[in-house]
């Protein structure tokens, strides 16, 4: 994997220029005719290689269009360039800075079993760009991109602590760790009934970071992912097919964990709780089935419909946990249902919050740093398709009600903090198709929209 620093050089006398063609127009002589030979229109994201007389790379361009205003318009641009030194020319500040970005985050790629990875394109750091702050946006992503394309033998709960360990470390915060049968002793029955079936060494745990707990007078932040290193859907077993990518299951747990990082890297004024619950939900002679009923750490019973609806049960009991440190705000990334790509495909993560000042200061994160997200209702009327006859709640919502992604937030909805905001993304945590500059496999959705909104509610100034 290429960290951001590997990518966003300091200076290079080798760079050649990327210029911006807007649109059509503005370009003339040799250029023009090698555009229009290679059908380049300035289209946003089109790249052209303009070749010297010497026929080796003179110039780049970089399609903008004549109105694009998404600031990841350029994120295929380390994709297309050849490997070498690259600098911007001819680009306003603001927009120099969204291509560094962009760029950074295009020039991921998940090379650990390779045994030859390819050069890479390096770019120049614009000038008045804050180079650290850049980096550390593409570094965080980079470590929820890597940490969902790890196989599921290399990136299971152990080693998901282990990443925890490794953010709590390099900002000096508190980690506490749950494992196997204490997490019954500590009350987390949910997370253990789960993740109880895995061999030993992949023994279910709960995860929590606390940092700056005793700033008393500063908001608390409540951060909790859910972390199914592998959802083999347990005794309801899933097809093949639908097994084949569930390494990425633990898509919540790396998405909490960068933005973790994203926060206390940047010193954010907020306290800050994270809880990840990390499991296998396997199959064995342990395995909790369907019909069983589960005790929860809110003391509601949930009726198992389903054992491949997992992942509400173990972020039930982080919930309740994040519950009781009575935060301010509460976030919850998880790779939740396939009805929500159903709803809206796999580049298009569903927001769910009931607090209107939320949803607005999300959106508009979202659309500014174009990270996309879209908000779905919780509604009222479904809220009896999650109640169960036998217990207080079923894990699989009752076939009328039709809209999984919808009945699933409901469900969380009855466990998040009842002090504070609460938001839920339904993140899929994956590029499904590759394309330049979103390569097929993991992908970080949501987590820079909710840290801009972050630093913008609680900055320093």
């Amino acid at each position: 994997m290429i960290a951001a620093a590997d990518v966003l050089i300091p200076a290079s006398d080798a760079a050649l220029p990327v210029r911006p063609a807007r649109g059509g127009g503005g370009l003339e002589g040799a250029v023009a005719v090698w555009a229009s030979a290679n059908d380049f229109a300035g289209k946003p994201g089109q790249v052209l290689i303009i070749p010297g007389p010497d026929g080796k790379p003179d110039h780049a361009l970089l399609g903008v269009g004549e109105k694009s205003r998404d600031p990841m318009a350029g994120r295929g641009l380390a994709a297309k360039l050849p490997a070498g030194d690259w600098r911007l020319e001819g680009w306003s500040e603001e927009e120099a800075a969204a291509l560094a970005l962009a760029f950074a985050l295009g020039a991921y790629r998940f090379d650990r079993y390779k045994t030859k990875p390819a050069p890479r394109p390096r770019l120049v750091a614009p000038a008045g760009l804050d180079r650290g702050a850049t980096r550390a946006i593409a570094d965080a992503c980079s470590r929820v991109r890597r940490m969902v394309d790890t196989p599921a033998a290399d990136m299971g709960p152990a080693e998901i602590e282990a990443e925890a360990h490794e953010v709590a470390q390099t900002y000096g915060a508190s980690i506490d760790v749950t494992v196997g049968d204490a997490l019954l002793e500590a009350n987390y029955p949910a997370v253990h009934a789960v993740g109880r079936a895995a061999a030993p060494h992949r023994a279910p745990r709960l995860i929590e970071i606390g940092w700056n707990l005793d700033a008393a007078d500063r908001p608390l932040i409540a951060l909790v992912g859910k972390g199914v290193a592998f959802d083999s859907g347990g005794l309801d077993i899933k097809p093949a097919a639908g097994m084949r990518n569930m390494k990425k299951d633990m898509g919540g747990a790396a998405h909490v964990l960068g933005l973790a990082q994203l926060i206390m890297g940047a010193n954010l004024p907020v306290r800050l709780v994270v809880l990840v619950a990390a499991v296998e939900n396997a199959i064995s002679g342990d395995a909790f089935r369907p019909g069983d009923v589960l005790q929860t750490r809110k003391g509601l019973t949930v009726e198992v419909g389903n054992t491949d609806a997992e992942g509400r049960l173990i972020l039930a009991d982080a919930l309740a946990r994040a519950g009781e440190h009575r935060p301010d705000l509460t976030i919850d990334f998880a790779t939740l249902t396939g009805a929500a790509r159903v709803a809206l495909g796999p580049e298009l993560p569903p927001l769910y919050t009931d607090d209107e000042a939320l949803a607005v200061d999300l959106l508009a994160a979202s659309a500014r740093v174009g990270d996309p997200l879209w908000r779905m209702p919780l509604w009222p009327g479904y809220r009896s398709s999650v109640e169960a006859e036998i217990a207080d709640l079923r894990n699989d919502s009752a076939p009328w009600a039709q809209a999984g992604s919808v009945t699933a937030a409901l469900f969380l909805q009855r466990f998040a903090p009842e002090r504070g905001a609460w938001a839920h993304l339904d993140v899929f945590a994956w590029n499904p198709r590759a394309r330049p500059g979103w390569p097929e496999g993991g992908e970080a959705q949501g987590i820079r929209a909710v840290f801009d909104m972050l630093a913008r509610r609680f900055s320093q100034g």
